[in-house]
């Protein structure tokens, strides 16, 4: 069939064709938004999840309602090369200057001078411009340099913004495993204090199945202010339709054991059926997709992950850490910390440090103390494919 008629998308952060089993989520986050603009409190979201169930495509799809209800919005990634300071002093810049107009009321002029000197809290050199003389306008004091106390200004003066713009201001944060323990601290003193205050803003994070914990230990309370969502593989009947509905909608569709037999393949991850179902797609002749074009699919789908989803990740890990990865691929689910270190010949306090590296560069997390597992399924069965490289 025409590639170019292709309906599925595998990709970082891609929305698929068909939305589908997250209507949990989005129904949190619709919720969130409206209770806000009845002045009413809502609790901030967290979302966890594997690698590859879409956390990031959830987290794009909040933004846009958001902004689709005339909300102030900042999405960032931590961990990307910037702080959150940075990140998000960047993210608020452009929506900002799309809201600045010579005809600003008080509190978006009082907005914008806030962002101005969160700007100078992080670059000195650097200066924005709304194309507004502000020098009389209210607002300020977010360059004090202490995250916590910056952050709640900007967040305070920026919630004002919003709602005589639109309806508040959202911020979401992907990736958050990986901001700092004074980052994540202060995230949850601020959405705290806005609870409490009733201020317009909502915040939504989203990270890696450890985040609940990291979290938790930034601030004791973080376990009562977050609405916590573990974003999981869809079931059987929700991959059938994330399947069967794009190619439905371009005009073909697929037999049944072929479907059967990528739903299997792929396991609920959404990632997985996006690139099986366009490698089936690209090897069928002519609809419906047969088992013979979903078998060849599934093959050239598997040979593309180890070439692309897995193998960046391999690649990022020392033959150190490519040992341990190895110790841990042993096991079918998660590995004790003790039986790495024994396959490995070696004791345990002497790991600490390959496996900090492996937890930072995203490749393994702890669920438990003593337990250590892969962040992005399939890994497992990845490495033992592979030779001793």
């Amino acid at each position: 069939m025409e590639r170019t008629q292709n309906p599925y998308s595998p990709g970082a952060g891609r929305t698929p064709a068909a939305f589908v089993g997250r209507d949990a989520q989005l129904e949190a986050w619709f919720v969130g938004l409206q209770r806000i603009e009845h002045n009413l409190s809502a609790r901030p979201l967290a979302l966890y999840g594997l690698r590859g169930v879409g956390e990031t495509v959830l987290l794009n799809r909040m933004r846009r309602d958001a902004e689709g209800r005339g909300w102030l919005t900042a999405k960032v990634e931590a961990g990307a090369g910037k702080s959150l300071r940075e990140a998000l002093g960047e993210a608020l810049y452009g929506p900002l200057a799309d809201l600045a107009r010579p005809s600003a009321g008080m509190r978006l002029l009082k907005g914008l001078r806030t962002a101005l000197s969160f700007k100078a809290s992080y670059d000195s050199t650097g200066t924005w411009s709304f194309g507004l003389d502000l020098a009389d306008a209210p607002g300020g004091g977010a360059n004090s340099g202490v995250l916590e106390t910056d952050l709640t200004k900007l967040v305070k003066d920026l919630s004002g913004a919003g709602a005589e713009t639109g309806h508040g201001l959202a911020i979401l944060i992907d990736e958050a495993q990986d901001l700092d323990r004074d980052e994540l601290t202060a995230l949850c003193a601020v959405a705290h204090q806005a609870s409490q205050d009733d201020w317009p803003f909502l915040l939504a994070v989203a990270g890696l199945p450890s985040l609940p914990r990291d979290l938790a230990e930034a601030k004791s309370y973080a376990e009562r202010l977050f609405d916590y969502h573990h974003i999981d593989t869809l079931a059987a009947d929700q991959a059938r339709l994330a399947l069967l509905s794009p190619a439905q909608d371009a005009g073909a569709t697929w037999d049944g054991d072929a479907l059967e037999l990528v739903v299997s393949t792929a396991e609920g991850y959404p990632y997985f059926l996006q690139q099986y179902g366009e490698s089936a797609w690209n090897q069928a002749p002519q609809s419906p997709i047969t088992l013979v074009d979903a078998r060849i699919g599934v093959a050239d789908g598997t040979l593309a992950l180890d070439t692309g989803f897995f193998r960046s990740r391999w690649d990022r890990a020392t033959r150190a850490e490519r040992d341990y990865l190895r110790a841990m691929a042993i096991d079918a689910g998660d590995s004790s910390t003790s039986d790495v270190a024994r396959r490995l010949g070696r004791h345990l306090s002497s790991l600490g440090p390959t496996r900090a590296k492996l937890i930072d560069k995203g490749l393994i997390y702890s669920p438990e103390h003593g337990r250590i597992a892969f962040t992005v399924p399939g890994m497992q069965t990845f490495i033992n494919r592979q030779s001793t490289e």
